[in-house]
């Protein structure tokens, strides 16, 4: 009994890889990459089919988005992978890095605001506009980002922790189900009037769409996402050692 039970032992055992990795480089300037364009994309306010349907209080159609929806979900993609081969205190530095590349993007384009614009330049007040809505939607950006990278690397790594390598798609689904929902709602609730999103019944249904997308995405290409993360446990020395 004695030996059986230490001859599994080792399937139980937690494994991360070094990030001193030029894998997690490349993964580390994709994720900061992916904040910096989902948070300008974002200051444009989308809207998908016509009509006037509501539940209520609750608007139903149309349905309203924001640009950053097409990339942002890859944000959390590349958090699950480094948070399950690289552990949290590389998801850590990965969040912390890219809020700081963020802030340092719109802080250029603050500065490029107020330069002199040149006389043949006839775009002085769009990029003022896109700009001050920008610092809504980077200060919601920014805290929900935090709030949810955070929650999604914890969660994954706490699962991981009772688990160890078996039931990854359940750690990729069930931390980005907590940590979109958090990001989702503390974004919308800043950002929403930054966009135009004025009426309850309007900010429920910014809410519902992000968050159902968001987790839809993740789902469809969960089946890549853990291709990825077995391919890089493969070939990372350190995971395994």
């Amino acid at each position: 009994m004695t030996s059986s039970a230490t001859a599994a032992q080792p399937d139980r055992e937690i494994h991360y890889a070094s990030r001193g990795s030029s894998y997690f480089d490349v993964i580390l300037a994709l994720f900061c990459v992916v904040l910096v364009v989902s948070n300008i994309a974002a200051t444009k306010g989308t809207q998908f089919f016509s009509g006037d349907l509501t539940l209520g209080p609750i608007t139903i159609l149309p349905i309203y988005s924001d640009g950053g929806a097409i990339l942002f979900p890859l944000a959390y993609i590349l958090g699950d992978v480094i948070s399950e081969v690289y552990g949290f205190r590389a998801a850590r530095r990965a969040i912390l890095v890219g809020f700081g590349t963020a802030l340092l993007a719109f802080a250029t384009f603050l500065i490029a605001m107020k330069l002199p614009a040149a006389s043949f330049y006839e775009n002085q007040e769009a990029f003022e506009s896109v700009v001050w809505s920008g610092v809504r939607i980077v200060a919601a950006s920014m805290i929900a980002y935090l709030t949810g990278q955070f929650l999604n690397s914890y969660v994954l790594v706490r699962m991981k922790a009772r688990s160890s390598e078996p039931g990854l798609w359940r750690r990729l689904i069930g931390s980005t189900g907590v940590g979109e929902a958090a990001d989702t709602f503390i974004f919308c609730a800043i950002a929403a009037g930054a966009i135009g999103i004025t009426e309850p019944g309007q900010f429920v249904n910014y809410f519902v769409v992000g968050f159902v997308f968001k987790v839809a995405v993740e789902i469809v290409v969960s089946p890549a996402t853990m291709l990825v993360i077995g391919w890089l446990k493969s070939r990372e020395p350190s995971y395994w050692a």
